[in-house]
């Protein structure tokens, strides 16, 4: 049977729309971009250099590729060179020592628990795509290279929590990605955890179900305040930004604070 002219056109535009939609569908999947929080805590130790207890220390992400990604934390100035690997990152990406946005510091004089987040965002404040990352760490008390580790993560719209092995400088490892949905309140299952008044002269209150207990640092990884429940008295800190590590039934959070 011989197809009419606009018949024939029908059919090619109905085609063209059906590869259009596929087309888009694969390009959704492949470009997803999750917007979440990625939060890492690690306690640092010495690396066997002559100048311990003193240390510089970076946290940063890279793509599944090796790519240069965000600076997370670096605790260094004068001997940042002797970060080697998170110099050669950084410098990869043509921003030698970026810390964009990044808990910064000078030469630590001693070893604590460190937190540290990641928004999904690269150092140009560009949302990424979802897909494999890793987390990468480097410790130095010598005039030269330290320890180093990586992990691998997946950000996407599923929580992901990690818990590696200790690794010579770095031990008590956590990873935890915790997607932002789009879900309704009534479907979603996602902990809300808030802190409020922020910022905050004196007391405040951590709302939220299943809080068990907050450990609040500063910006240098000292532990401040460490308490159970869910009141935070802040009265006995300087002003300026602070951390608060939240336990919850549901998991752990880190939240930023600000001391007026």
């Amino acid at each position: 049977m011989k197809m009419l002219p606009f018949a024939i056109n029908t059919y090619k535009n109905r085609t063209l729309l059906s590869l259009t939609t596929i087309f888009l569908l694969c390009l959704n999947v492949s470009f997803s971009q999750t917007n979440g929080t990625l939060t890492v805590t690690t306690t640092t130790s010495e690396s066997g250099g002559p100048y311990k207890p003193k240390n510089i220390v970076a946290i940063w992400i890279e793509d599944g590729s090796g790519n240069f990604v965000k600076t997370l934390l670096a605790y260094a100035e004068e001997r940042k060179k002797h970060l080697t690997a998170w110099k050669a990152s950084t410098t990869a990406a043509g921003s030698p020592y970026n810390r964009v946005d990044a808990v910064t510091g000078a030469t630590r004089n001693s070893h604590s628990e460190q937190v540290c987040t990641w928004n999904g965002k690269n150092f140009n404040q560009t949302l990424v795509a979802d897909g494999e990352y890793k987390v990468k760490m480097e410790l130095t008390d010598r005039n030269g290279t330290g320890n180093s580790a990586v992990f691998s993560f997946t950000k996407g719209s599923n929580p992901q929590t990690i818990t590696p092995t200790n690794v010579p400088s770095f031990s008590n490892i956590g990873i935890v990605w915790t997607p932002i949905t789009t879900e309704t309140k009534e479907e979603t299952t996602e902990p809300i955890i808030l802190v409020y008044p922020n910022p905050v002269s004196s007391q405040a209150v951590i709302l939220g179900v299943g809080v068990k207990s907050f450990e609040v640092y500063d910006l240098e990884g000292i532990l401040k305040l460490r308490t159970n429940g869910n009141e935070i008295d802040m009265s006995t800190v300087k002003p300026g930004i602070y951390l608060i590590k939240i336990v919850a039934d549901s998991g752990t959070y880190v939240k930023k604070i600000i001391k007026i």
